[in-house]
């Protein structure tokens, strides 16, 4: 008899220890009213660096985790029909030029001519006829000087537009930021608008968090927000809320929180405020602490 009520006052220290564990880990999870948190993993703002132009990919100078400045080169594309094209088109320009000295020396010489004969009409040594003739020959030189220069404009055109176009197979960053994806490789062909690499804006990162149905209707844009990562666990990155989900949707896997899975939830973007020498990158799980109400004190975030 003693020993059975040693076992159940053991079960019963047992229960009331459990319970007060439970009551700790909540008031530990919880946090102040006003004070809303989440988790999920940082994304950013893509851009694909495609070609205009088709080619074939001769280099790519960047792999995934790179980080880029705007301007830089990235890839380069050949093609042998635009290079012969461009050759042409030089060809055209030089051949033009040679063309306009030319009608510049004839035209010049028709002038003289013209001159010359008229001065020998004022003095009665050439009849009206030739000297018209010599006038008439003068303007006709003239007119193919003009048509000359005009040729030499459209080919110096057809020069730059070539130009331009073998200039578009070199791919650069439109940004700054960071290579997320190496989609090709070299010696592959593209078409117009084949991508080669992504891009995420380092600047323009966001926390995609996931907040319950039955708390969504406390959080409004332009709500101030801290997020928090394990690569940094004692600096609060200011954030806001610039866009919630209009409709809801099952929990995605990746959360974390396991009771968190079954329920209807709204996906809700934390844009960054500053992203300091780019510590931050997407990928990064990060837990987020959303001020709902104002003048409450921030608290780090409790799982």
């Amino acid at each position: 008899m003693n020993k059975s009520k040693l076992v159940w006052a053991g079960l019963g220290l047992a229960l009331v220890g459990a319970v007060a564990y439970g009551v700790w880990q909540s008031r530990d999870r919880g946090l102040a009213d006003g004070l809303l948190q989440a988790n999920g993993r940082l994304e950013g703002d893509s851009v694909l660096v495609a070609a205009k132009y088709p080619g074939r990919l001769a280099e790519v100078r960047v792999h995934e985790g790179d980080v880029v400045s705007s301007g830089q080169l990235l890839a380069r594309l050949s093609s042998d029909e635009l290079t012969a094209r461009l050759a042409a088109a030089r060809a055209a320009l030089a051949a033009a030029q040679a063309q306009q000295q030319r009608a510049s020396a004839v035209a010049a010489q028709a002038d003289k001519d013209a001159a010359r004969f008229a001065d020998l009409l004022a003095r009665g040594s050439v009849d009206r006829m030739h000297a018209e003739q010599m006038q008439l020959a003068a303007v006709s030189a003239r007119s193919q000087r003009t048509q000359a220069a005009e040729q030499i404009h459209q080919a110096a055109a057809a020069v730059a537009e070539a130009s331009a176009v073998l200039q578009e197979l070199q791919l650069k960053a439109p940004s700054g930021g960071m290579v997320s994806t190496r989609l090709r490789e070299p010696g592959e062909m593209l078409a117009a608008g084949g991508a080669v690499v992504e891009i995420v804006d380092l600047n323009r990162l966001y926390l995609k968090v996931y907040v319950p149905e039955n708390q969504i209707g406390k959080i409004r844009l332009g709500l101030p927000a801290q997020i928090y990562t394990d690569a940094f666990p004692q600096q609060a990155f200011a954030a806001t809320v610039s866009h919630i989900a209009a409709r809801a949707e099952f929990t995605p896997k990746e959360v974390q929180t396991p009771d968190e899975r079954v329920k209807l939830v709204y996906a809700v973007k934390l844009a960054l405020a500053d992203n300091p020498a780019w510590r931050l990158t997407p990928g990064l799980p990060a837990d987020a602490v959303i001020r709902w109400k104002d003048g409450v004190a921030w608290q780090a975030p409790r799982w």
